[in-house]
């Protein structure tokens, strides 16, 4: 089995960046099961370790260790054991915060063009969860866009679309039914030779089901969704990457009940830029947009040119994302602190020698 790998992203940069080495060939990786990636190279598919370097500058970053999407280095042993060697320089990555007590990052999806909030039209749209994974999609670097599916369960989802639309501006809303077939040929440009398309969203959305349209096969399991309130069961427990016949990508993700922000000041911004905008129409710098003359923002919260829901949105995430960056900025200066102890210990040790 051949793959052609230019179909799948791989380019004259990229092999700019690939290191010179002994039986290394280039891969994507398509999905990592417990530190064991599924690498799609030139020859086919192969199973594939991380090697000591790559495991040990992990356990210091995590965000370094490879995921769906990921180019990287692959090396065939004389054993015949093949190994991550390295990964390459990502253009655009999705990266969430974890749970832990670090706050460190977990890559969801790596070196996509475009990311799709997928959202169920029934029983209700969550606005709030759009605007969420929407600042998290302009983070990565890549393009974002909305996918309202179960067009179909709705009796006016034109209408559905224009007020999911107020709460991503400057972002594409493409409703989709695929009961009906409506909407996959709408997505097919984000997926064309050479370009991946990813997929956030939550349990029963209808993910899986989008990737087995674009594919033109069931390749993911899909799963019902219940009738009171349409929440699904998690399907898809690990992130893949699928190729899709004629050229292109679509990387399918696992339903997230949560997701925290990690370091998403532009995402932030440039999923509110209607909030940004008005913000900087206020009379003071430093408005706070609670009471001060002047504030552009209370002048349309009163005017009804953006609603309550939306600024409070706004506002929790902003108070999120500026939490996390207190935090991360602490990690770094205790780091610091730690490593200049360190030298410090070391010059004494020389000196009493």
């Amino acid at each position: 089995m051949t793959i052609d790998l230019a179909s799948l992203g791989w380019d004259a940069s990229l092999a700019a960046a690939f290191p010179e080495g002994p039986y290394c060939r280039p891969g994507r990786v398509a999905r990592v099961d417990r530190g064991v990636c599924t690498v799609l190279c030139a020859d086919g598919p192969v199973r594939a370790g991380l090697a000591g370097a790559l495991r040990a500058a992990a356990k210091r970053d995590s965000v370094g260790l490879p995921g769906a999407g990921d180019w990287v280095v692959v090396r065939t042993w004389s054993d015949r054991r093949t190994t991550v060697e390295a990964v390459l320089p990502r253009r655009t990555a999705i990266v969430r915060r974890t749970a832990d007590k670090d706050a460190s990052g977990q890559v969801l999806a790596a070196n996509v063009d475009a990311v799709a909030v997928v959202e169920p039209m029934h029983p209700v749209p969550d606005e709030g969860r759009i605007e969420r994974l929407l600042a998290l999609a302009w983070e990565s670097g890549a393009r974002p866009l909305v996918v309202l599916t179960k067009s179909d369960l709705v009796g006016k989802p034109a209408a559905v679309s224009v007020q999911v639309a107020r709460a991503a501006p400057g972002v594409p809303v493409v409703p989709v039914s695929a009961r009906r077939g409506d909407g996959p040929d709408a997505l097919r440009p984000f997926v064309a030779a050479g370009r991946t398309l990813a997929l956030l969203g939550p349990s029963g959305a209808g993910k899986s089901t989008l990737v087995n349209a674009l594919v033109g096969t069931p390749v993911m399991d899909t799963g019902e969704t219940r009738r009171g309130d349409g929440k699904g069961r998690h399907t898809t427990t690990y992130r893949a990457l699928v190729p899709v016949p004629g050229g292109g990508a679509v990387l399918d993700t696992p339903g997230v009940r949560a997701v925290g922000l990690l370091d998403a000041e532009v995402g932030l911004e440039q999923a509110f830029a209607d909030v940004e905008s008005l913000a900087a129409g206020c009379r003071f710098a430093d408005c706070s947009h609670n009471g001060e003359p002047g504030c552009a923002v209370r002048a349309a919260l009163e005017a009804g040119d953006l609603t309550a829901r939306r600024w409070a949105s706004y506002q929790k995430l902003r108070c999120e994302v500026e939490h996390e960056t207190r935090r991360r900025n602490a990690r770094l200066a205790a780091k610091e602190r730690a490593r200049r102890r360190k030298v410090h210990q070391q010059f004494r040790l020389r000196r009493r020698r």
